[in-house]
């Protein structure tokens, strides 16, 4: 394969300290890549929060390993007074004019100088990938040079994704790549005109070993928990989550289980569980392998998933998992692998919570088959060979076709 010309990742946050799925599994995919000799560049805003978007970074260029860096000031507009009314109108699928989708695009982070760098030298890059589908970045540069231009959009069946001004972004790109077979069936069925796509899938790095009771002792855990792992907002789930866990410790006050949670995110725990719900932040990754390890289950609440790569991590260090079964990708990885348990409200949450309580060694029976699901849908050396064959048939060495 013919790996020159450079490639150009464009994500709305960049960093080893960034939480998201997204923008986790892309700083993979840059520095796989330029593991396999391509020249890689990201160029990404000086934020590390999408709430604030605020400039933690500092502008220009740096180097990620093999991979370099270029961050642009994200700029964050003073809403105009129908921003709220245009969010409300959205999240309720109440139809709005192009008009009023523009400016609620616009009413939120701008990148004004990468949008420019983007402009002046996208032509000088092979190919530029753009993720996740929701943000400006990618709404905005993404058609400066389609030709050139392929969308991973990390799309879920949300009130956003249904906005009219997303799909000339999912028409006029060069190919789209989806993480999952739900994901690519969402976008067939909201989006007319879907450019050229291919499931690429994603990988999750596999731990050399891992270490529970490390865990455990470093942070006062006695007792049997279930994990959670992500950013911890409404569009995760994560209050949803917290209202269920707090339903079936009332109904059943014996449930011995905690709730520990890792990650981004405020936490505001109801009072009466307070003490069962345990925040430890942000760790890095190997604490975050053993803490998978240690979970008696993962529980997965978000409905909003492409790809759900911390139920790949759970099932790596063979812990089981417990997902929403509103979610598609949750329902197809939990049915596909026979190693996670659905629940479709609170009464059936207790239930999963209950069953990982009383028989934890049948629940670990369950768990052991993730490992082998999770190693064979995960791979990331699969994963980059799929790319590289998109990135050679779509954006070939000698320019777009």
């Amino acid at each position: 394969m013919d790996r020159s010309g450079r490639i150009a990742f464009v994500p709305a946050r960049y960093g080893p300290r960034v939480v998201g799925g997204a923008e986790t599994v892309l700083r993979e995919i840059a520095h796989g890549l330029a593991a396999r000799s391509w020249e890689v560049d990201v160029l990404t805003t000086c934020a590390r929060d999408h709430f604030t978007w605020e400039n933690e970074f500092p502008a220009g260029v740096e180097r990620d390993g093999a991979v370099t860096v270029r961050r642009f000031p994200a700029v964050v507009s003073t809403p105009r007074r129908d921003r709220a009314e245009l969010n409300a109108a959205i999240a309720a699928r109440q139809p709005i004019d192009i008009d009023a989708q523009m400016r609620w695009m616009n009413d939120d982070v701008r990148v004004p100088t990468l949008f420019d760098h983007i402009l002046a030298e996208g032509d000088g890059y092979r190919a530029l990938v753009f993720a996740p589908y929701l943000f400006w970045p990618a709404y905005a540069c993404g058609q400066l040079e389609p030709k050139r231009s392929i969308l991973m959009p990390c799309l879920h069946d949300e009130p956003e994704a249904h906005l009219e001004i997303f799909q000339d972004l999912f028409s006029s790109v060069r190919g789209v790549w989806f993480l999952s077979e739900p994901e690519r069936d969402l976008a067939r069925r909201i989006l007319p005109g879907l450019a050229p796509s291919e499931i690429v899938g994603s990988g999750v790095q596999v731990p050399d070993r891992y270490d529970p009771d490390r865990f455990r002792r470093a942070h006062g855990l006695d007792g049997p928990f279930v994990l959670y792992a992500g950013r911890r907002e409404g569009g995760k789930n994560w209050e949803r989550l917290l209202a269920g866990f707090a339903a079936a410790v009332e109904r059943d006050p014996s449930l011995p289980l905690s709730l520990v949670t890792i990650g981004s995110g405020p936490v505001h725990a109801p009072a009466a569980i307070a003490g069962r719900v345990i925040d430890l932040g942000f760790l890095p990754d190997a604490e975050c392998d053993d803490a998978f390890a240690a979970a008696d289950a993962y529980i997965q609440p978000s409905v909003n998933e492409s790809f759900s790569r911390t139920m790949m991590e759970a099932w790596l260090a063979e812990t089981l998992v417990i997902a929403n079964g509103g979610g598609a990708v949750n329902r197809w990885h939990c049915e596909r692998s026979a190693a996670g348990l659905l629940y479709d409200d609170d009464l059936e949450l207790e239930q999963c919570l209950s069953f990982v309580a009383s028989a934890p060694e049948t629940a670990r029976e369950l768990a052991a088959r993730g490992r082998a699901y999770a190693l064979d849908h995960a791979s990331w050396p699969r994963v980059l060979d799929r790319i590289e064959q998109t990135l050679d048939a779509w954006t070939p060495a000698g320019g777009p076709q």
